[in-house]
């Protein structure tokens, strides 16, 4: 797996998994970045908590990284690692504002990678990229400077140019495995599956004891639609670590896949029953609630989206209460029921303009209203509207060089023309838009069929019906749809 079990609330903030290496107390230069720590115990347990991390067992480091910050109360490197690790966003943030407090404590490889980071969490993608080049050029024998910039361009769907960052962290050290289960996913994205299984097979031979390698090859399956086989990797990666959360929600994924939604529901409510915190409860939570979304059930969909609130709530969790009013306001637009959609999207912005949260942080959820103010617009036939919209999402966009606002501005573009009938219009937008979102290609399909290019058509509609990603409300909204759609061809 990627470090996606908050990937859903935080968007594209939280794609990148930033990890870093050390020295010692005494700064010798090693070309790597330093660690910097008053500590040699917190330092101890930093890189055992780094370790884990780095093998993605996140749950299991936290303990580390907080014995690690309560030995040294300044330990900038420490904090960030803890904010990688939160399974809330609350923690997330909690511990993001003390990495970036203590940033200028630690030396300046560690203050790049942590405002390069909260660039990425601010949406100001131009700086964090500037950020992580000079990183790149302070520490170009240290492969997690490389491995951050290729998560930035993986991020960016610059898949080449991410490839090339991760290669380098092999040549610099032959036994770093994140990088090869990184290009594993990069070659997935590609559509490169030959490539993408040996990188993951290389990853299994560097930590075979480990959970992850069978979780990220069991993914693999599940796109390749080898759903039977993926499960079986699944319960590989679960008979090493039995709460491995990642792996219950591919199983539960593959059964969805297989139209098996009871199995698929009986393997989340065992999730649900062993989670260890409230982020764990909540993907259990989501994934069933993808699962009934999936199989047309609206209403239950809908209620599974105020338990998760209500969780979020308890702690006041603001981020995540904010994005769960989203993702109800989604369900309810794709059932039609516009005026309730249209309250909870604004609902959501104000859950974060009153929050504690950063300018920069309300500044984008503002800007990302307009989208869904267009979008609704858009179903109910408002095109003028939605033009007026579109144009501010776009040019807001654009400002701040935000590359996947710009890739939503092109679905909105491309979804109008699709309403007037301008098929090679629409065809042109929607190429542009975020081709990892499976509606997107499901509409592409439409536009394609409108045209009466029935080869293209078929094609998008294919790819659309078996997207066979990790359950997403996207995904869910248009499987059946695709898939009697392309039965019909």
């Amino acid at each position: 797996m990627k470090n996606h079990i908050v990937a859903r609330t935080l968007s594209a903030m939280l794609v990148l998994l930033v990890l870093f290496t050390s020295c010692a107390k005494k700064v010798v230069d090693t070309g790597k970045i330093p660690i910097t720590t008053a500590s040699e115990e917190a330092k101890k347990e930093y890189l055992q908590g780094r370790d884990l991390a780095e093998k993605l067992r996140l749950q299991n480091s936290i303990v580390h990284f907080e014995n690690a910050v309560a030995k040294d109360p300044n330990f900038a490197s420490a904090y960030f690692q803890l904010a990688q690790a939160a399974t809330t966003a609350k923690g997330f943030f909690d511990n993001m504002k003390k990495a970036v407090a203590h940033a200028d404590k630690g030396s300046e490889g560690e203050r790049l990678l942590i405002m390069g980071f909260q660039a990425g969490v601010d949406a100001d993608q131009p700086k964090q990229k500037e950020t992580y080049e000079k990183l790149v050029a302070a520490y170009p024998k240290d492969e997690r400077a490389h491995f951050v910039l290729g998560n930035y361009y993986n991020g960016q769907q610059e898949y080449a140019k991410a490839v090339e960052h991760y290669e380098v962290c092999t040549k610099i050290d032959s036994n770093y495995s994140p990088a090869y289960n990184s290009l594993g996913y990069t070659y997935r994205s590609l559509e490169k599956y030959d490539d993408a299984e040996k990188a993951f097979k290389k990853y299994t031979e560097l930590i075979p004891g480990d959970p992850n390698p069978p979780d990220s090859y069991a993914e693999l399956l599940m796109k390749m639609g080898k759903f039977e086989e993926s499960i079986k990797e699944y319960q590989k990666a679960l008979a090493i670590d039995p709460n491995f959360v990642s792996s219950h929600v591919g199983v539960a994924a593959n059964y969805m896949y297989l139209g098996k939604p009871d199995e698929a529901a009986a393997e989340l409510k065992k999730l649900e029953g062993m989670a260890r915190d409230d982020g764990e409860l909540r993907v259990a939570m989501f994934t069933m609630t993808v699962v009934d979304a999936d199989g047309g059930k609206m209403e239950q969909a809908l209620a599974g989206m105020d338990r998760q609130y209500a969780v979020a709530e308890k702690i006041n969790d603001v981020a995540n209460m904010s994005a769960d009013q989203a993702a109800k306001a989604n369900i309810l637009q794709e059932m039609g029921k516009y005026a309730e959609a249209m309250a909870l999207y604004e609902k959501s912005v104000k859950t974060i303009e009153e929050s504690d949260l950063s300018q920069a942080i309300k500044d984008n959820v503002k800007l990302g209203h307009h989208y869904n103010v267009a979008s609704i617009a858009i179903e109910k036939n408002d095109l003028n509207t939605a033009k007026a919209e579109t144009e501010k999402s776009v040019s807001g966009a654009a400002a701040i060089k935000n590359t996947f606002q710009m890739r939503q501005g092109h679905e909105l573009a491309g979804r109008i023309a699709l309403a007037g009938k301008k098929y090679d219009e629409a065809i042109a937008e929607l190429q542009q838009a975020n081709q990892l979102n499976p509606y997107n290609l499901y509409r592409l399909s439409l536009a394609y069929a409108g045209k009466k290019d029935k080869e293209k058509a078929k094609e998008f509609c294919m790819k659309a019906a078996n997207d066979n990603s990790l359950p997403n409300l996207n995904y869910a909204f248009i499987r059946s749809k695709a898939a009697k759609m392309l039965a019909k061809m």
